[in-house]
């Protein structure tokens, strides 16, 4: 899901795309957090009210119902916005990355093997001239679409590897764009 937004500044008038994550994430983690939470909650309320110990239950639940808003606060902050400056990512933990223009140095769009299935997701990777990872979309947050603006916007060729790969043929032809737990060998 994109936006596109007219942004005034001194120099002018610059158009920015706002991209955010699938929006049906949300409702996901949202149903997922109530079906774990509740008859847990329940059942302690029911436990724990005849020994008038509730209130540590309370004090709990109302630390449980803090991180869930902190989550929800953190998945509707999750952007990244592309324009003429570059591309600017602000990541679900807050971490904000900018990427101007000439400091890509390389941009991959591969196909990876999910687990030990035959279904693939997209991932995109924008590395800097010296190999580092500066920005990561996964299939399952991102859409094919908002991999494809990021890569125009970036003016680097992109490498599209013709057939999918898996995590370890992925962690043999770039290792340093994968995350430190990702880089580790793991044999099925």
């Amino acid at each position: 899901m994109s936006e596109q937004t007219d942004v005034d500044r001194d120099a002018g008038s610059t158009r920015e795309t706002v991209l955010r994550p699938h929006r049906h994430l949300f409702m996901r983690g949202i149903v997922a957090v109530l079906a774990l939470t509740t008859p847990v909650f329940a059942v302690v309320y029911w436990l724990t009210i005849p020994s008038n110990a509730w209130p540590f239950v309370l004090v709990a639940h109302l630390v449980v119902i803090a991180a869930t808003v902190i989550g929800v606060a953190s998945f509707l902050n999750t952007t990244i916005i592309v324009s003429r400056a570059g591309v600017r990512e602000r990541g679900f933990f807050g971490r904000t990355v900018r990427v101007v223009p000439g400091e890509a140095g390389a941009v991959i769009l591969v196909q990876v093997y999910e687990g030990s299935t035959l279904d693939v997701l997209p991932q995109l990777f924008v590395a800097s001239r010296q190999g580092r990872l500066l920005i990561r979309m996964r299939g399952q947050f991102w859409s094919v679409e908002d991999m494809e603006r990021v890569a125009e916007e970036l003016d680097v060729p992109v490498t599209r590897p013709e057939e999918p790969m898996t995590l370890n043929q992925l962690r043999r032809a770039w290792p340093r764009l994968l995350y430190w737990f990702e880089r580790i060998p793991f044999d099925r």
